[in-house]
């Protein structure tokens, strides 16, 4: 029998790259695009292995009726996995940044996940009677979710909180035997980079961090455009999916030594070195 995932966010970057390798490694996938164009295109490349599943993670009530579609589609099958990996990122100095942006950034990263749990856990197998061989969740999480940068506040608040939703979860669907697993991609080559470069820094001109924004955004750009092709993490959810026992968190990236000191380093050290990297140390220091 050919095993089915929900995948959210797939017309471009990481949902796309997880879609190829599944769909090549036999899956059926059922992915969320917001354009019913990019829904037609996918479905170009990959025929009877996809069906798109048109709805915004934001809208519970699309959703649900993407839920009841899956269901129908699976004839009474389990659904053996949920990768919630639809994601956007919002930067900017947090003095400065306007709220509605904060809150656009929370809504589709941390709610939205809250949202498309919801609606295809059943299917998972969380529900009463616990079924046989129950699905998984693979959480799309960061590096960032472990440290932030500066500037990307909004975006690491979303995934340091996507981290304990995902612990919270785990042990609350233990019941049911559907584990929840993080995936944490370091720097990947997807078109989220290219909108970065659009991301108009002007109206902080007049703010103290006029300088260091435009450092750290040639940095990400950098960063960004030598990642991980996006297939490589397409790979270890994959993994996380069909492990026999899987880790509870991965974490892929080009340079884990850079990943490991972040993450290892005493916090005030690392404070002073992006400090100094950015021109952020006050003078004299």
């Amino acid at each position: 029998m050919v095993r089915s995932v929900v995948v959210t966010g797939v017309s471009t970057g990481i949902g796309l790259g997880a879609t190829r390798v599944l769909v090549a490694k036999g899956f059926h996938v059922f992915g969320s695009v917001r354009k019913v164009e990019d829904g037609a295109r996918l479905k170009a490349e990959f025929g009877d292995a996809f069906t798109p599943l048109v709805f915004d993670v934001t809208d519970a009530q699309a959703a649900q009726a993407a839920s009841a579609q899956v269901e129908a589609a699976l004839s009474g099958a389990t659904l053996a996995g949920l990768v919630n990996n639809a994601g956007i990122a919002v930067a900017g100095p947090l003095l400065y940044l306007p709220v509605d942006e904060f809150r656009h950034q929370l809504e589709v990263n941390l709610t939205g996940v809250v949202i498309a749990t919801q609606a295809f856990a059943p299917l998972l197998g969380a529900r009463t009677p616990a079924v046989r061989d129950p699905g998984r969740i693979v959480n799309i999480s960061s590096v960032g979710g472990r440290t932030a940068n500066p500037f990307m506040a909004p975006y690491n608040v979303s995934k340091f909180g996507l981290e304990g939703l995902s612990e919270s979860l785990r042990r609350e669907l233990l019941p049911f035997g559907v584990d929840v697993i993080v995936v944490a991609p370091g720097a990947v080559a997807t078109p989220i980079w290219d909108k970065a470069d659009q991301v108009d820094v002007s109206r902080y001109a007049n703010t103290p961090y006029a300088a260091a924004l435009d450092r750290i955004r040639a940095y990400m750009l950098q960063l960004g455009r030598a990642g991980l092709p996006p297939e490589r993490v397409g790979e270890v959810i994959h993994h996380a999916l069909t492990a026999q026992k899987p880790k509870v968190r991965y974490t892929v990236a080009a340079d884990m030594f850079r990943i490991f000191m972040g993450e290892h380093l005493p916090k005030r050290l690392l404070d002073r070195i992006v400090g100094r990297q950015l021109g952020l140390m006050p003078d004299g220091r």
